[in-house]
């Protein structure tokens, strides 16, 4: 197995850095647009994945969620370096493992060690459309700092005028 080095685990899942046998578990869910609704790309194709899994397997800001018992890779946590001691979250889980609690476990898993290793604060943005996503974060101990009305858009209608998305905004400064 190349690559793959493990972050950490937990009862049910094997949170490491991605290696190529990853491509076609990726491609499953960042292809699926009921996965990526929310994010700010399109549902990709084998080639979009295959370079998105090249700049995975060279950064250590993206962790790989396994199933321990079937092997199986459903998702990612994203934990970006940001100024001043703090972290930004973000997640995407293939959507047939929804309501499984992956998420929430390796999440918790992964931000009890960034507070042990010294990091002040996490913070993590969403669309307050995606209820999920911000329940998530509640549930982990997050609190809403913010809530920004039209900051941003990344995609346009047909006339070429931005489609304009609020934001949430969520920090913690520790998790239990």
């Amino acid at each position: 197995m190349a690559g793959g080095a493990v972050i950490a685990e937990t009862e049910r899942l094997i949170l490491r850095r991605y290696r190529e046998e990853d491509l076609y578990d990726l491609l499953e869910y960042l292809s699926d647009e009921k996965t990526v609704e929310f994010e700010p790309y399109k549902p990709m194709t084998l080639e979009e994945v295959r370079e998105n899994l090249r700049w995975r397997m060279g950064t250590k800001e993206m962790t790989a969620v396994q199933l321990k018992d079937t092997g199986k890779m459903i998702g990612n946590v994203y934990l970006g370096k940001r100024e001043f001691h703090a972290l930004e979250l973000g997640y995407v889980f293939n959507s047939k493992h929804w309501g499984s609690g992956y998420a929430r476990e390796s999440c918790q898993a992964l931000l009890r060690r960034a507070f042990a290793d010294g990091i002040h604060r996490v913070y993590a943005e969403c669309d307050p459309a995606n209820t999920r996503s911000w329940k998530l974060l509640e549930a982990l101990g997050f609190r809403r700092e913010a809530h920004f009305i039209q900051n941003v858009y990344f995609w346009k209608d047909a006339d070429g005028k931005p489609i304009w998305k609020d934001t949430y905004v969520y920090a913690a400064l520790g998790i239990t």
